[in-house]
């Protein structure tokens, strides 16, 4: 006889959840074999110098569990970055905490913060890992529109602080927009965070991927802010290493303690051997990330021109390496069977809009490109849409 149940076998909190978009739209373009402009993971080697070390680690064997908030030599590496780059002080012992990449980092920052009944603000368009971090959470999501070309809606953003405000989710630069929130923009963030006594949660995991001369300001630097800033970043996208599945958190030790023991019952550590390979990688010459940035800044104004000269629409980033574009002149179609058909029959995957949106209403006349593939991987890409597109004129 089949058991009947009067409550529900899994939690409520996941009724409200989806399954990744950007993944589901990875797994389309493999069935098809499209080109995946859709991920935001890169499509060439990492640096040779970076793999070696990882190798090197391997062989040295650090291949049993490290420190759980990570190892010795890393948050070492990661203090020494947020210092010269940054401009954040920060105790490698006291103030940082390797976890298993910058969205684990997010998760246990969140969990650690958060409680029912407090709200969280992040920005919208947004990637889609803060609100299901919030929910799992158990607190409430509280999205507030960017405004004209995804800058800071200074107003929208004073009406969503309140009594309930504990955080707020600051993405610079911005995914999915390529929006680099400016030193006066951060500054509004900041002061309503020490009026509201928040704390804000920086993700700047595409903080060397900066275009025309654009300077990343950490929020932590601004004011107090040391004191109630968790600043978010990792290995995946400066250093071509997605798959490390290194990222970190830097904050005061009263923040610090409550993320490392959510992080050390969600993940124990992250990589051991990554972690020593990271560390190489972190001390790499400046010269790298200069270099770095010349190179994602041909890759953007390559596929301006390209996706402009087909019809899109969009605000040029001025950072990461992601392109919001409006299809309104070339289709009619919603976003999620524009980008269907862009994967199928163009051969070229991307993601629907409305997955970087709370209301599904929303960002339904928009994909999202990413263009941190080869060089011949983008111009293949934009030859099959320009020739897709003119033959349904």
């Amino acid at each position: 006889m089949k058991a009947k149940h009067s409550r529900p076998l899994v939690s409520p909190k996941t009724t409200s959840l989806s399954e990744s978009v950007i993944r589901e739209m990875t797994r389309l373009a493999d069935r098809h074999g499209a080109l995946n402009l859709a991920q935001g993971f890169p499509d060439f080697a990492a640096p040779a110098k970076i793999k070696a070390a990882a190798v090197k680690a391997i062989e040295q064997d650090y291949n049993q569990y490290a420190v759980t908030w990570g190892s010795p030599n890393l948050r070492r590496a990661i203090s020494e970055k947020a210092e010269w780059f940054n401009g954040i002080h920060s105790d490698p012992d006291k103030n940082v905490t390797v976890t298993c990449g910058s969205t684990e980092a997010m998760m246990a920052t969140v969990m650690a913060l958060a409680d029912a009944g407090d709200e969280v603000i992040m920005f919208e368009p947004a990637y889609e890992n803060y609100i299901p971090s919030t929910i799992l959470a158990g607190a409430t999501p509280k999205p507030v529109p960017l405004g004209p070309e995804f800058g800071l809606d200074e107003e929208a953003l004073k009406a969503a602080f309140n009594r309930r405000t504990k955080l707020v989710i600051v993405n610079t630069p911005h995914n999915p927009s390529g929006k680099v929130l400016t030193r006066d923009e951060l500054q509004v963030v900041a002061d309503l965070c020490e009026d509201y006594e928040a704390v804000a949660v920086t993700d700047e995991i595409y903080e060397h991927i900066l275009y025309d001369g654009r300077e990343h300001v950490s929020l932590a630097t601004l004011g107090s802010m040391a004191d109630r800033t968790v600043t978010i970043s990792g290995i995946s996208k400066t250093y071509t290493a997605t798959g490390w599945m290194v990222g970190y958190t830097i904050a005061q030790q009263t923040l610090t303690n409550a993320i490392r023991k959510v992080h050390d019952y969600m993940t124990v550590c992250a990589p051991a051997p990554m972690q020593e390979a990271s560390a190489f990688a972190l001390r790499l010459p400046k010269s790298f990330y200069s270099n770095l940035a010349k190179s994602y800044q041909k890759k953007r104004d390559f596929m301006v021109e390209g996706l402009g000269d087909i019809g899109f629409e969009f605000f040029e980033p001025e950072g990461a390496y992601y392109i919001l574009a409006d299809f309104g002149r070339l289709s009619r179609s919603d976003d999620t069977k524009f980008a269907t058909s862009m994967t199928i029959d163009c051969g070229v995957a991307v993601v629907p809009g409305s997955s970087f949106y709370s209301d599904g209403r929303k960002g339904r006349r928009q994909v999202r490109f990413s263009y941190s593939k080869k060089d011949s991987t983008l111009e293949e890409a934009v030859a099959k849409m320009s020739r897709y597109f003119s033959g349904k004129a």
